[in-house]
């Protein structure tokens, strides 16, 4: 399913990070058109800037509820359904903190290609405490809804602590249905160790994209990735809650492509 996904090597995927939605504890106020044109306005910088593929995360949500309630999930498919009609490249959904079934109901309900999982298998201990893996509900449901919806899974996501070796998550998330692996570092903006990137693709045949922190300066150490989801450095001036800026895209995507 990655192949036909991506449909090339070494995918760059931008995350459009949504504001607090309508309901969560830091909204705001903005109407849900309003945050809606924002992440049109993401989606066009990163396909200009040369973007392989998008995801859409309730970034803005927190502090994040481990499962989220019927308005999030409403309100993701909205907004994802008019990414995915304006979109010229796959669209992605992760609903945060790691409610792998939502994200799926929101990517099958839009035609979105593809979602991401934070805590697919195992365990992890986190703000919103300890939440446990979720493949067999997701697999569950794709099964019954027919979903074409890839599984890009976490291992040892960040913002998390975890028991147990790097290797032996990336075994049993593999063993456990996911369509591709995630290596992250410690928190959102900063890189994984290099070594646990080798060690997770030696653990499973799998694709195994880098998470967070990747640069055009240090996107060398990760040339072994097979693609990468980039959120921070996109941005204007690297500032997370900012709006993406091409040009940083078209940056980081001329280093990527040295590597391919």
């Amino acid at each position: 399913m990655w192949t036909e996904t991506f449909g090339r090597k070494k995918p760059l995927i931008g995350v459009i990070h949504l504001p607090p939605l309508p309901g969560s504890p830091n909204y705001r106020g903005e109407p849900l058109e309003t945050i809606l044109e924002r992440a049109l306005r993401d989606l066009a910088s990163l396909e200009g800037g040369g973007a392989d593929a998008a995801i859409l995360e309730n970034f803005g949500d927190r502090p994040f509820a481990k499962l989220v309630d019927k308005a999030t999930v409403a309100q993701m498919a909205v907004i994802a359904r008019e990414l995915v009609r304006a979109a010229k490249i796959p669209i992605g959904v992760n609903v945060l903190r790691s409610d792998g079934v939502a994200a799926l109901s929101v990517a099958f309900a839009t035609g979105a290609s593809f979602i991401r999982v934070n805590v697919f298998s195992g365990v992890a201990f986190t703000d919103q405490g300890l939440i446990e893996g979720c493949a067999r509900e997701v697999l569950a449901l794709r099964r019954a809804l027919g979903a074409k919806v890839a599984i890009l899974a976490d291992v040892h996501v960040k913002h998390a602590f975890h028991v147990g070796d790097i290797s032996d998550a990336a075994r049993d998330a593999a063993r456990n249905g996911a369509d591709a692996l995630i290596v992250t570092g410690k928190a959102t903006g900063l890189p994984p160790d290099p070594v646990d990137l080798q060690s997770v693709k030696a653990a499973s045949c799998l694709p195994v994209l880098v998470g967070s922190g990747v640069t055009p300066e240090n996107i060398a150490y990760f040339k072994d990735a097979d693609g990468f989801i980039v959120g921070t450095w996109l941005k204007e001036e690297g500032q997370v809650e900012g709006p993406v800026d091409p040009q940083r895209v078209r940056a980081l995507k001329e280093a990527l492509v040295s590597l391919r």
